[in-house]
């Protein structure tokens, strides 16, 4: 008899959300998870830490900038770094503690320290050897290292350092402008910090609508971040208590450098799997390095399954937990599913930015006929209430069906406001399904409803 009926290895979003519904479906369930607490790269030093910090200084945004225009008369705000550091650390330890109680509600067993797998149908944790008919790889990501580029964790950071800091530095380099990179550096350069981000392509969040892309470039650049685009790093060095970064500008070739206190390399993520035992074992693989997994989550050896970053598909900690549920109930012997037309994509700036779908370059690239609504949240009253009159909901449809395709918002609860459109997907709803459906007021949501009201006759705020 085996010890376990599903080991998982990993307690991050996809891990621990695996092992609890495969628990609640009744299987006899370990987690194996090497930190010493559990949640993974998201809860302790990823998308939770990096939210609180974002939600300190957006607050302290308003204070400086929005609080007098309102009547409300306070003395210009004091960052106390080592208290915004507490509080960060604060909103890390409830939500670890939380998923610790799920897991002795639900009967999971902890097994602490690092997982490999000798062979199916076991898993070594120092030096314990565990049984178990089934076994879920959900080990996460790394920072990708960049050529030329050492990270200390001191000077020259990852995400990982970046939210640690001694204190908000002076100046900083932020190198890519990916989700990671902007999230961070909107934190600091409210904080007063010099942000400056290099990014390789010639536009901000590859793959994001262009016209979003866009228009959240020129957002930030106001808000004080400053953008070189098109260039190559070639190295970034340490020198005394400060760094250097050396990159090209692919347009001409010309050479530049530019010295900060700080450096963030934000140049993606890889998954993390060494360790596991992978190459042994005959695991097969993705030329990327991603496990390579069929319809059912399964590797190609028998019992052993993958999920989260480990595999090809969006590093999002949703994604994970979907695949997560799914594969607890493909081994539960029920029918798991992952619809990956709807996943969303969030980035928790000020403004947010969040989208789901097709863009529409894609949709052009497909040579499908489509329509656009797109509605301004400067005809949302609540909005304008707020000073968050920036941005704009675009949804896209299908030209003869009106079903939606995409949608894209840049705007205040732009992470929330998206969901709508999410479950509309779901159901294969069209436009005027939305345009149809009562929306309170005064709400944000009512951006969204016009939107879809622009892919028939048009907006009425407009």
């Amino acid at each position: 008899m085996a010890d376990f009926d599903l080991i998982v290895i990993g307690a991050g979003p996809g891990g621990y959300v695996c092992a609890i519904r495969a628990a609640q479906l009744g299987l006899k369930v370990a987690c194996v998870e090497g930190r010493e607490t559990l949640g993974g790269t998201c809860l302790n030093v990823g998308c939770i830490p990096s939210k609180a910090l974002l939600h300190a200084t957006h607050s302290l945004h308003e204070a400086e900038h929005n609080f007098e225009k309102m009547g409300l008369k306070v003395a210009r705000p004091k960052v106390d770094w080592t208290q915004m550091q507490a509080y960060k650390d604060d909103v890390v330890g409830t939500n670890t503690k939380g998923i610790e109680f799920l897991f002795k509600k639900n009967k999971v067993t902890w097994i602490k320290g690092w997982a490999s797998i000798p062979k199916a149908g076991q898993v070594q944790v120092g030096d314990e050897t565990h049984t178990a008919r089934n076994i879920v790889i959900a080990s996460g990501s790394e920072p990708s290292p960049l050529n030329g580029v050492e990270m200390d964790e001191d000077v020259i950071v990852s995400s990982t350092g970046a939210l640690t800091l001694a204190k908000p530095p002076k100046s900083m380099v932020v190198i890519g402008a990916g989700v990671i990179g902007l999230e961070m550096g909107s934190v600091y350069a409210r904080l007063g910090t010099d942000v400056t981000v290099i990014e390789y392509l010639d536009e901000i969040t590859p793959g994001m609508d262009a016209e979003v892309a866009k228009t959240f470039k020129r957002i930030l650049g106001k808000q004080g971040l400053k953008f070189v685009m098109g260039a190559a790093v070639s190295k970034a060095e340490r020198k005394g208590k400060a760094a250097e970064v050396s990159y090209t500008l692919r347009k001409d070739d010309s050479a530049h450098q530019i010295k900060a206190d700080i450096v963030l390399v934000a140049t993606g993520r890889r998954p993390f799997t060494d360790g596991l035992g992978l190459d042994a074992l005959g695991v097969e693989k993705e030329p990327r390095g991603q496990i390579r997994i069929n319809g059912q989550f399964a590797t190609n050896i028998p019992g052993v399954y993958a999920i989260g970053d480990a595999v090809v598909g969006p590093m999002l900690a949703h994604k994970a937990e979907d695949e997560g549920m799914a594969v607890a109930e493909v081994i539960a012997g029920k029918h798991g599913h992952v619809n990956y037309d709807v996943i969303p994509g969030v980035i928790y700036t000020a403004p947010e930015v969040a989208t789901v779908g097709k863009t529409e370059q894609q949709l052009k690239d497909e040579g499908r006929a489509y329509k656009v609504g797109k509605f301004s949240f400067m005809g949302n009253a609540r909005a304008k209430a707020v000073f968050q009159a920036e941005g704009f909901v675009k949804l896209l449809t299908d030209k003869d069906t009106d079903r939606i395709l995409g949608c894209h918002i840049i705007g205040p609860a732009a992470g929330d406001l998206i969901h709508e459109i999410c479950v509309a997907m779901e159901f294969g709803a069209s436009a005027q399904d939305v345009a149809l459906t009562c929306h309170a007021h005064p709400t944000y949501s009512e951006a969204v409803r016009e939107a879809a009201l622009a892919c028939g006759d048009g907006p009425i705020h407009m």
